[in-house]
């Protein structure tokens, strides 16, 4: 069993987990890093150093496309830690080359794009991982095996709240950060639901697919309501509520606009039991008749154990990929209805917003303290901040065919 060999694109931002991560695997002789490129190698000094590359004998490059051209042959999997944007080229160049690609999640929010990355891996002989980190818990599969197995009954539904704090110095960390539209007009959509918190999106997907494992249900109907508290083009906080053709409802509610402690929990209300994930703490399983199951998330390198599970994958062991191009296809299209069913995204009310600066870190966050109240209300009982709060209109029902409209409803959305 040889080290799976790997290039990494990118030396910046969180290609450096990647880095870190390759290097610890490095160690233990499961990986080696043959290449690495950046556009401004020279501006990492530091990481260089740190990373050993002149001494782990890694070739470093300005551009991918000089690094496939010239380590193609001593490479298995190429990695894709670089902005959304970028995805598409860059699985393309690595796929017709006959390697391993690991996309860091989104792969993209385009769903047109989406549908032309899965044609190019099903001409490929290796399949390409996208990187959501958490489908691969053991916890998780082995809940999701007896939920499939119908030890808890139907689900009815299933619930997402997620809190995530990002200080105001986050939405200038990058030219797209927080925009709707690029610079040369290809929609971007970057969001805490389409981008940082899309692992926990994907997850509540998963949790309500059927009738095998490693499936995420398909979406009948969507409705969403878009907010902004942060001077920025897009959102920052959803709600969004889906019926399911298998008759599971999904409401979902994520934010960056707050301060404090970030929380993650998926819940999903079965016929006999309720199932809650409190995402790196715990899991529970409450049932009907009172009975319940506690069960501890211990430590998890979701990096290093995504990294292994493809490696498995590559090397024979595993039949596929723990989340494929194809599997995003329910994560992109509900990300699409959300901004078709809004229509707009709104504007928090100045008296809603109160800022919170952080002594110890020297940062700034902006927070809605009336959010989590706001999100109780809807993952509980399906009422919509519209009819009690923030003064916006709801949002319209928006159905499969109405994705077409993305890209439209977007760039109207930039404008306005």
């Amino acid at each position: 069993m040889h080290p799976i060999r790997v290039a990494i694109i990118g030396m910046g931002g969180f290609a450096g987990a990647h880095h870190r991560t390759i290097a610890a695997l490095e160690e233990r002789g499961l990986a080696r890093l043959v290449s690495t490129c950046d556009p401004r190698p020279g501006d990492f000094p530091r990481e260089a150093r740190d990373w050993r590359l002149d001494e782990r004998r890694v070739r470093v490059f300005a551009d991918y496309r000089d690094m496939l051209e010239a380590c193609h042959a001593a490479l298995d999997l190429v990695v894709v830690p670089t902005p959304i944007p970028l995805h598409a080229e860059m699985h393309a160049a690595a796929a017709a080359r006959g390697l391993g690609v690991y996309l860091e999640k989104p792969p993209t929010l385009d769903h047109e794009e989406l549908e032309r990355m899965i044609a190019v891996d099903d001409r490929a002989p290796r399949r390409a991982l996208v990187g959501f980190n958490f489908i691969i818990e053991q916890p998780r599969l082995a809940l999701k095996r007896r939920l499939l197995a119908g030890e808890f009954g139907s689900a009815r539904v299933a619930t997402l709240q997620a809190l995530w704090p990002r200080p105001t110095a986050y939405f200038r960390r990058t030219p797209w950060a927080g925009r709707l539209l690029l610079e040369d007009g290809r929609v971007v959509a970057d969001s805490c639901f389409g981008n940082a918190m899309s692992h926990h999106v994907h997850n509540l997907l998963f949790w309500a697919g059927s009738p095998e494992l490693h499936s995420w249900t398909p979406l009948a109907a969507v409705r969403a309501e878009l907010y902004r508290a942060h001077a920025i083009e897009g959102a920052d906080t959803f709600f969004v509520e889906a019926d399911t053709p298998g008759g599971v409802t999904l409401r979902l509610a994520t934010s960056h606009a707050c301060s404090g402690a970030s929380s993650q929990c998926e819940t999903i209300h079965c016929e006999q039991a309720i199932i809650r994930y409190v995402v790196g703490r715990h899991w529970e399983v409450r049932w009907n008749d009172g009975r319940a199951e506690h069960g501890a998330l211990g430590p998890f390198d979701a990096l290093e154990a995504n990294h292994l599970e493809y490696h498995r994958y590559l090397r024979g062991e595993s039949a596929r990929p723990a989340t494929t191009l194809a599997d995003c296809r329910p994560f992109v299209a509900l990300n699409g209805l959300a901004y078709i069913s809004s229509g707009s995204v709104g504007g928090f009310p100045p008296a809603a917003v109160v800022a919170v600066r952080d002594e110890k870190e020297q940062v700034d966050y902006l927070n809605v303290p009336d959010l989590p109240a706001a999100q109780e209300q809807f993952v509980g009982h399906g009422i919509w901040p519209s009819g009690t709060r923030w003064g916006r209109a709801p949002g319209e029902v928006a159905t499969m065919p109405d994705l077409s409209r993305f890209g439209d409803v977007v760039r109207a959305m930039a404008g306005s």
